[in-house]
């Protein structure tokens, strides 16, 4: 018998952006921003990358908080996978399977205002 010895997968880089379009078929662009420290004035600055991703569902709306991982090359400039919607925005419809349930609590009874004349 021979044992094939498989090497380890290398951790996969994990990014956390906001969609800033779905307008293609099965594919989505996250923003991703990042702060940095200038190496000679020392002053903090915000880059910001933007990132072609894979949506297999057509599920990401513009403005969601999504959660992407690095991936093999799918595409020219695909190489990153949606793994989960962190929190959609406003305006999107709710995360297909999952069931948004809102609790509400009940309005705490207030005694009617005397009006001081």
């Amino acid at each position: 018998m021979t044992t094939q010895q498989v090497a380890p997968r290398a951790k996969r880089k994990v990014r956390l952006g906001v969609v800033t379009s779905n307008k293609m078929s099965k594919t989505i662009v996250v923003r991703v921003t990042r702060s940095i420290r200038h190496p000679k004035y020392g002053r903090v600055m915000t880059q910001a990358s933007s990132f072609k991703v894979h949506d297999e569902t057509n599920s990401a709306a513009i403005g969601d908080l999504v959660n992407i991982m690095e991936t093999r090359p799918l595409s020219k400039e695909k190489r990153w996978r949606l793994v989960k919607i962190v929190r959609r925005a406003s305006t999107a419809p709710p995360v297909p399977g999952t069931e948004e349930t809102s609790v509400q609590t009940p309005k705490a009874a207030t005694a009617p205002q005397q009006v001081v004349g």
